[in-house]
């Protein structure tokens, strides 16, 4: 059996704003601040060690956890003709206890 150990990841402040592209609001996400749970947008490409280290560098806090969800796009009809939404990938991130990320303001 091999093990992967962990290492550190480097990300510059540019990769950091490029990982973290919006909060999720809806009523499912807010639920989750109940569990000290934030829930982000992140590029397709983004691992959950990235994810991780451009929070705790962005907003100063521990994370102890990170759960990603790949969410496939719809398929929809626009002005008659078959659309399709792009594909999208959410990060929910586990805060330690004490810690908040307040998402109503800008970074």
């Amino acid at each position: 059996m091999t093990w992967k150990y962990k290492q550190a990841v480097k990300l510059t402040r540019d990769r950091m704003y490029d990982l973290v592209r919006s909060p999720v609001v809806t009523e499912k996400s807010t639920r989750g601040s109940e569990h000290n749970q934030v829930t982000f947008k992140v590029p397709l490409d983004a691992t959950k060690p990235e994810i991780k280290a451009a929070v705790e560098g962005l907003f100063s806090v521990k994370v102890v956890a990170v759960n990603t969800v790949r969410q496939l796009g719809k398929t929809k009809r626009f002005r008659g003709r078959l659309g399709k939404r792009p594909d999208f990938k959410k990060a929910m991130v586990t805060l330690a206890e004490g810690q908040s990320i307040d998402v109503t303001t800008g970074i």
